[in-house]
């Protein structure tokens, strides 16, 4: 997909503006994932196409979502049918998994990690 220069500056602008106002198990969840802690990189409120996604992992296609109650069922369905389509693996998260189960959470993410190979 094709993205004009002015809908990428939105874009980045929107990222910042939500790295900057993330919410707490977004928070907890960069935590673990920053700096190679499971063996890769990655961004966080990354653009991809029309989306700003939480977590991405560029060496392994791989999105990580941390969904609250601002998302529903139906756009999630889309956006991880977009970012399906486009070549990434999509993991999804609620709030409360990670905040009370983050050793599970960190588990399944590196469960899937080792399974994708380098």
């Amino acid at each position: 997909m094709t993205v004009s220069r002015s809908e990428e500056a939105r874009s980045v602008g929107r990222a910042r503006r939500l790295r900057r106002a993330g919410t707490d198990a977004e928070r907890t969840m960069w935590r673990v994932l920053r700096d190679r802690q499971l063996g890769v990189k990655f961004r966080r409120q990354h653009p991809i196409g029309p989306y700003i996604v939480d977590f991405f992992c560029e060496e392994r296609c791989l999105v990580i979502e941390i969904d609250g109650g601002q998302h529903g069922p139906e756009v999630d369905q889309a956006r991880t049918e977009y970012l399906e389509s486009n070549g990434m693996n999509v993991m999804r998260f609620w709030n409360n998994e990670v905040r009370e189960n983050m050793e599970g959470v960190v588990a399944t993410i590196q469960e899937r990690l080792e399974g994708q190979g380098s």
